[in-house]
C-alpha cells in the first residue's frame, strides 16, 4: 500500500449508547475515500465497568459483546455481531482494521482470594515497605457468565504479578513465578513500572503465556483484524511481546503490522524498546505530539526549525507512527496535553504531507466531538471541532504525495516543503507552508514538470493564484497562525 494513513475511529468520551461499531460501518465508504488505508477500532472486549468504560479496563478478553457480564451483553461500542460486521464493512472497502490489544492487565475479578504479598513504594516500586503480609484480592476470574466457552482458563493470583488497593497503595504479588521481584522491564521509571493498574498479568507463568498465544489465534480467526495495536507496552515484559507477535505471525504466516504504546517525551526511551524488542513494534511518536504542544501553547515563540527535534520521526521515520491527538491527550485525562486548535492544521500538514512516518488521523478531527465531565466538582462542557482542511489534506495525501521531497525549513516562525510528485500522475505534487507568526511567504521549488501550471491554496486560506516559473519555482505564500496547501488547479477535481 502507498501513503499508508490510519484513522481512530473513537475518543475516550464517545457515547455509551453501544452504536459506534455501526457509526464505523456506515462511514467506511467515506474513509476510504479519503485515502484511510487502516482504521483502528477501541478495545471490543467486555470491561469491568460494563459500558461505562472505553474498553481498557479489560475483564473477558474473549467476550466480544457475546455474554451477559459485568451487567450487559453488548459492550460500550456494540454487540459481537455488530463488531464483526463492522470489520466486514471495512475490507469491502479496501481497509485494514488495527484491533486494540490490551494484554497488562485484567480488571474486576470474580472471587476474592489470600494473596501473599509485599508491598511497595508507589514512587519507588524496588523499594519495600514493611514485610510480607497476606491480603484479599478479587484476583480470581472464572467468567460464570461464559461458562468456559472458547477457553477454561481460569486466572488466580498466581497469574498475576500485582495489585493495588488505591494508587497510593501497590503491592508486588508473592507467587511462584516471581521471586519476589517485577518482571524485567525497559523502562526505569518508578524504579521498575511493571505496575500499571488493576490485577497487572505475570508473564514468566508459562500456563499464562500459553493462554494469551491461544487467545491471540481465536481471536485474530474470528474477527480477520489485520493489524495490532499494544496497548501499554511500556509496562509488559519485552520478552513476551516478542515472544507473543513471534507465535502470532508464525501461526497465520503473516507479518502483522503491530503498533506499540510506549508514552515517554524522551525518544531515547523509544529507541532502548525498539532495540530490546528488535524492531518487531513501531511506535507513536509521542515525542513529536510534544513538540506540537509546545509549539500550540508557545505561538510564536516556537521555532519551527525544530519541530522534528528528538522525534522517532526524525532518527527512526520507518518505525514512527505520527499523530497529533489521541484518547489520552483529550481533556481531563491523566495524560491530558491536548493541542490548541489553532495549531492542529499546522500539526496535521507536518504529518500528513511529509515522507516520514506514517499519519495517525483522530476521529473528533472529522466527527467532532462535544462532551461533559466533571472536574472539582463541577461539570465541564467540552466541544472538539472538526477541520475541514484537514479532510482536504488526506485526498491530497491520497492522490498526489510521490516524488522527491524539499524542505524549506530556514525560517523560525514559516517553514514550508514541497513534493515534486511524478509523471504518472500528471496531477500530483504539491507545496506547504505553515506559520505560527504573521502572515509569511517563501520562495520554493516544486520541479519542471509544473512549469506554467497555476497553483491554488485547497485550504481556502489563500485566495491568489500561484504561476510556477520555467525552473519550477515559485513565490508561495500563508496567512499568519495558519497552514496552506497548494497544488495545481487542475488537480481540484480530486475534491469533486
Amino acid at each position: 500500500m502507498a501513503n499508508l494513513t490510519i484513522f481512530q475511529f473513537f475518543h475516550w468520551y464517545y457515547s455509551p449508547e453501544g452504536n459506534l461499531w455501526q457509526h464505523a460501518a456506515d462511514q467506511a465508504q467515506r474513509l476510504a475515500s479519503l485515502g484511510v488505508t487502516h482504521v483502528w477500532l477501541p478495545p471490543a472486549y467486555k470491561s469491568a465497568r460494563g459500558v461505562n468504560e472505553p474498553g481498557y479496563a479489560v475483564y473477558d478478553l474473549y467476550d466480544i459483546g457475546q455474554f451477559d457480564q459485568k451487567g450487559t451483553v453488548r459492550t460500550r461500542y456494540g454487540t459481537r455481531k455488530e463488531y464483526l460486521n463492522c470489520i466486514k464493512a471495512f475490507h469491502n472497502n479496501g481497509i485494514q482494521v488495527i484491533a486494540d490489544i490490551v494484554l497488562n492487565h485484567k480488571d474486576g475479578g470474580d472471587e476474592m482470594e489470600l494473596v501473599p504479598v509485599q508491598q511497595v513504594n508507589p514512587e519507588n516500586r524496588k523499594e519495600y515497605i514493611g514485610g510480607p503480609k497476606t491480603i484479599e484480592a478479587f484476583t480470581k476470574f472464572t467468567f460464570p457468565g461464559r461458562k468456559g466457552k472458547y477457553s477454561e482458563f481460569v486466572w488466580n493470583w498466581q497469574s498475576f504479578t500485582g495489585i493495588d488497593k488505591g494508587e497510593n497503595e501497590i503491592y508486588l504479588i508473592l507467587n511462584e513465578h516471581s521471586n519476589g521481584q517485577w518482571e524485567e522491564m525497559v523502562e526505569e521509571e518508578k524504579g521498575n513500572f511493571d505496575y500499571l493498574m488493576a490485577s497487572d498479568i505475570e508473564f514468566r507463568n508459562p500456563y499464562v503465556r500459553e493462554e494469551l498465544k491461544k487467545w491471540g489465534e481465536w481471536y485474530i480467526k474470528t474477527t480477520k483484524v489485520d493489524a495490532l495495536r499494544l496497548d501499554a507496552v511500556k509496562h509488559i515484559s519485552f520478552h513476551f511481546i516478542k515472544e507473543w507477535l513471534d507465535h502470532i505471525r508464525g501461526y497465520f504466516k503473516k507479518d502483522f503490522l503491530a503498533i506499540g504504546e510506549y508514552w515517554r517525551h524522551d525518544v531515547s526511551h523509544l529507541e532502548k524498546y525498539i532495540d530490546a524488542t528488535e524492531g518487531r513494534v513501531q511506535l507513536f511518536d509521542v515525542p513529536l505530539h510534544f513538540n506540537f504542544y509546545e509549539a500550540s501553547m508557545q505561538g510564536v515563540d516556537y521555532d519551527l526549525r525544530k519541530i522534528f527535534d528528538g522525534s522517532l520521526t526524525q532518527i527512526k521515520p520507518q518505525l514512527s507512527i505520527t499523530f497529533v491527538d489521541n484518547h489520552d491527550t483529550q481533556p481531563l485525562q491523566s495524560l491530558q496535553s491536548t493541542v490548541d486548535y489553532w495549531f492542529k492544521p499546522l500539526a496535521y500538514a507536518l504529518i500528513l504531507l511529509r515522507e516520514q512516518g506514517i499519519p495517525c488521523v483522530f476521529y473528533p478531527v472529522i466527527y467532532e466531538a462535544k462532551y461533559a465531565d466533571w472536574k472539582d466538582g463541577k461539570e465541564i462542557y467540552i466541544e472538539l471541532n472538526a477541520l475541514s482542511c484537514v479532510e482536504n489534506m488526506l485526498k491530497v495525501r491520497k492522490e498526489l504525495l510521490s516524488g522527491m521531497q524539499r524542505d524549506y525549513f530556514d525560517h523560525g516562525n514559516t517553514v514550508g516543503w514541497t513534493k515534486e510528485g511524478m509523471d504518472d500522475n500528471a496531477i500530483s505534487g504539491f507545496a506547504v507552508l505553515i506559520s505560527n507568526g504573521a502572515e509569511g511567504n517563501k520562495k520554493m521549488e516544486v520541479g519542471k514538470r509544473h512549469s506554467g501550471k497555476t497553483f491554488v491554496d485547497v485550504c481556502g486560506n489563500r485566495q491568489e493564484k500561484v504561476m510556477i516559473d520555467e525552473n519550477g519555482w515559485a513565490e508561495f505564500f500563508v496567512n499568519e497562525r495558519s497552514a496552506s496547501v497548494w497544488i495545481q488547479e487542475e488537480a481540484t477535481k480530486i475534491f469533486q
